[in-house]
């Protein structure tokens, strides 16, 4: 996996400081993006890599760790959050956990390793729900799963914040416009789990056969879309392309294509593809979802540059591949509004004043004397 470096701090001396506390994981791209955000509001970053997790305030306390305004625990290290609060609450310090997904809801609703009523999913339902609400604020990257977390998990409304996903504009700029004398190209990355539901997909690329669909990545349900399109000459299928030329390929293709799948989890979700799609300024045809803010999905991709299908329908895909082929123009011009809709809603700007909302919200004193960026 290619790494980044690390956001540079301020080390102002007077300057806020939020205690990263994560065992593992600082090269996922959503917690560099939150790194630069605290970055950008003039914070500085103390990192603390507990040895084990559920030691890790008795570490903390033997470290002498310095007392910063807030501790973050960052993305699917919901494990590390109980010894972060117990360590934080006996110096009344603010912690804010941003999940990103429910272990809950993956285990159970995803994997399916238990089902919902049995002893295990259970216990591992009323552990999440306790200690999500043990924390000072929950942050979600759509308002559906925030309400997710409010209704399944009991947090508390006034607990929860948004911070939108976003993509790393330094690594997703907007590419250039594709040659129109190139045939029309489709394309698809992720890991080819069920909500993605890469195998619609397939039988989309299956139906269409005047356009080029390429798939980039590997996966549990890989094997299925390979059968389904049968090496078909019109397809591509791309194993592996390092994080930081993913840009590159995606300004090689007219539409990018985002998640499929029927289960409740995709409709909550906006995938890292759909913001680093639009950011680099190709429109997407992904499942409607109530996860987008209000009043995008009323809109024609040509005004938004995300076309909508219906969830788990192959038909609805083909559909809007020939009908944005028949129209590349129309396809050039969603993908200018694709990145229009990305800088007013999503882009990295969104990200920090969001997060400066968070941090007002949970350390006032400190929240109000970062700077704004």
């Amino acid at each position: 996996m290619t790494r980044f470096p690390e956001p540079h701090a301020p080390n102002a001396v007077n300057a806020p400081t939020v205690l990263w506390w994560s065992r593992s994981g600082r090269d996922y791209s959503r917690d560099r993006i939150i790194r630069n955000a605290f970055t950008s509001l003039g914070w500085n970053i103390q990192d603390f890599r507990p040895k084990f997790s559920p030691l890790g305030d008795l570490e903390a306390t033997f470290r002498k760790l310095p007392r910063p305004d807030v501790v973050w625990v960052p993305c699917f290290r919901q494990r590390d959050a109980a010894a972060a609060v117990r360590w934080a609450r006996k110096q009344n310090i603010p912690v804010v956990i941003d999940p990103l997904i429910s272990a809950w809801d993956k285990q159970v609703f995803e994997r399916r390793k238990f089902s919902e009523g049995a002893f295990r999913a259970k216990r591992l339902r009323k552990w999440e729900s306790t200690l999500l609400k043990s924390c000072s604020a929950v942050v979600a990257d759509t308002s559906c799963h925030a309400e997710f977390f409010q209704s399944a998990l009991g947090v508390l409304p006034e607990r929860t914040a948004v911070i939108p996903v976003s993509a790393e504009e330094g690594l997703f700029p907007c590419q250039s416009p594709k040659s129109s004398d190139s045939p029309f190209h489709v394309m698809f990355y992720g890991s080819f789990i069920g909500l993605q539901g890469p195998q619609y997909i397939a039988e989309a690329a299956r139906r269409v056969t005047d356009v080029k669909w390429t798939f980039i990545g590997t996966g549990p349900l890989l094997d299925e879309c390979q059968k389904i399109v049968n090496e078909a000459a019109h397809v591509e299928f791309v194993s592996r392309v390092p994080y930081n030329e993913l840009a590159n390929r995606i300004g090689t293709a007219d539409v990018m294509l985002g998640v499929f799948g029927t289960s409740e989890k995709a409709g909550r979700v906006i995938p890292n593809k759909v913001y680093q799609a639009m950011a680099c300024g190709r429109p997407v045809i992904t499942r409607s979802s109530l996860a987008y803010p209000s009043g995008l999905e009323r809109m024609p991709a040509t005004e938004c540059g995300l076309c909508w299908v219906n969830a788990g329908n192959a038909v609805d895909i083909a559909t809007a591949v020939r009908q944005l082929a028949s129209q590349p123009a129309a396809a050039s011009e969603a993908g200018l509004s694709a990145r229009r809709t990305f800088d007013r809603l999503f882009n990295n700007n969104v990200v920090i004043e969001s997060l400066q909302s968070v941090l007002r919200g949970c350390c006032p004193s400190s929240g109000n004397s970062a700077k704004a960026a």
